[in-house]
């Protein structure tokens, strides 16, 4: 009997897959959709007796980040799995499906003065894509990224055995550390369900102060400036253009007269050419790309001190090349973004990543392709060197051993 033919005699909704369903251009044969954690362990141990090849999908916002996958036989859509569960508002803690969506989960939290403090730099992304890919924003400078608030987390494991760690409230982490193990593994090591995050309230008042920063040595020193002061910044952010000077924003939040205080304070900081922007978009909680534009996305990190030596290296590599590079990115943390245009050659592109993992390396940080067209990804390595890769492929071992889990898609052929 097929696993087509055994999930449908249960209450698993399954279906053929279509064109509409290929993973980074690989065309899988099923689709199946479960509403809950024991149907998702159905799904799967059912595709361990069959010897299938899975990959897990939300709303499909990033699923062209990272490598294509060997070969995806099922593909597991989790969003009808989009119920939000508990939300302790006391205890700032709330559990929700890997389904739900984080703008209704903000627009639900809300209600109650708080939010999960999380960036949704792609528009759409569900819980559980959030957790896969752990994508980042302006926020991180100050609640950090999806590990730091993670706080608990089910999942079923490739042979379809559920296992949960963590707690429903902050100071219980026992366990953490495999929502930690999770976060960031693109799907290759277990299916999540289920997760429980850290709140914090909403902010009474925030500001944007920004100004122009001429060169990439007064990026470096505005940044260090805000880093190294006393106005506790939310978000350190720059954009960076191909050519010409850039802008760095600075954000604080909290209450009113505290952010009045302390934009002042920034505005004096900056320099005579700072203005406060009431707008909470400012620069903007989203990468330089546009989904589906065929560009090359890459993701950069440095260590902070540096980050003005990284923007000249990108420019520098652009001009190289012909290229141009346009950059945003958390300043304050390290972590920038860069798009290159979709008519840029492989040899361009490659010529490119070398220039900037190099430099990257060097200043402690590394250079990944989250997304990119075929012929590139085909041409370079898109994940880059990794420490502790042999570490990681035991751990992949222990669990999934058969590589049932996206094969291939995660760093060293995970």
């Amino acid at each position: 009997m097929t696993m087509q033919a055994v999930l449908a005699a249960t209450d698993v909704a399954v279906r053929e897959a279509d064109e509409g369903d290929r993973i980074d251009g690989v065309q899988p044969n099923i689709v199946a959709s479960p509403t809950s954690t024991t149907e998702t362990s159905t799904v799967l141990r059912t595709a361990a007796e069959h010897d299938l090849t899975v990959v897990v999908r939300g709303n499909g916002t990033k699923l062209t980040w990272g490598s294509p996958p060997e070969r995806v036989d099922l593909v597991v859509d989790m969003t009808a799995m989009d119920r939000l569960g508990e939300h302790a508002a006391g205890d700032l803690v709330v559990t929700a499906e890997a389904g739900v969506r984080l703008d209704a989960l903000q627009e639900q939290v809300a209600s109650a003065g708080q939010h999960l403090a999380l960036d949704e730099p792609v528009a759409g992304s569900t819980l559980g894509g959030v957790i896969a890919t752990s994508p980042s924003g302006p926020h991180r400078v100050a609640a950090g990224t999806v590990r730091d608030l993670l706080i608990g987390i089910t999942v079923v494991r490739a042979d379809g055995v559920v296992a949960k760690s963590g707690g429903k409230v902050v100071k219980n982490v026992a366990g953490y550390d495999l929502g930690k193990l999770l976060t960031g593994s693109f799907g290759t090591l277990a299916v999540i369900t289920e997760a429980t995050f850290r709140l914090h309230p909403l902010p009474a008042a925030s500001r944007w102060v920004r100004t122009t920063a001429h060169d990439e040595d007064d990026a470096e020193r505005l940044t260090s400036t805000v880093v190294h002061s006393q106005v506790v910044p939310a978000a350190v952010e720059v954009d960076w253009p191909a050519d010409g000077p850039g802008t760095l924003a600075v954000l604080v939040e909290g209450t009113e007269a505290g952010v009045d205080a302390r934009a002042a304070t920034l505005r004096d900081l900056l320099g005579p050419a700072a203005e406060v922007v009431d707008d909470p978009q400012c620069l903007g909680s989203t990468y330089p790309w546009s989904p589906g534009d065929g560009g090359t996305a890459l993701k950069l990190t440095c260590r902070i001190s540096t980050v003005g030596e990284v923007l000249a290296a990108v420019r520098d590599a652009g001009h190289r090349h012909s290229v141009p590079i346009v950059v945003r990115g958390s300043a304050g943390a390290g972590v920038l973004y860069a798009a290159l245009p979709a008519d840029a050659s492989t040899d361009a592109v490659g010529g490119v990543l070398r220039r900037l993992r190099a430099v990257c390396a060097d200043r402690g940080g590394s250079v990944i392709v989250l997304d990119a067209p075929a012929e590139v990804k085909a041409a370079v390595d898109v994940w880059g060197p990794v420490h502790g890769l042999q570490l990681m492929r035991r751990v992949k071992a222990e669990f999934d051993p058969a590589r049932r889990l996206a094969p291939g898609r995660f760093v060293g052929g995970i």
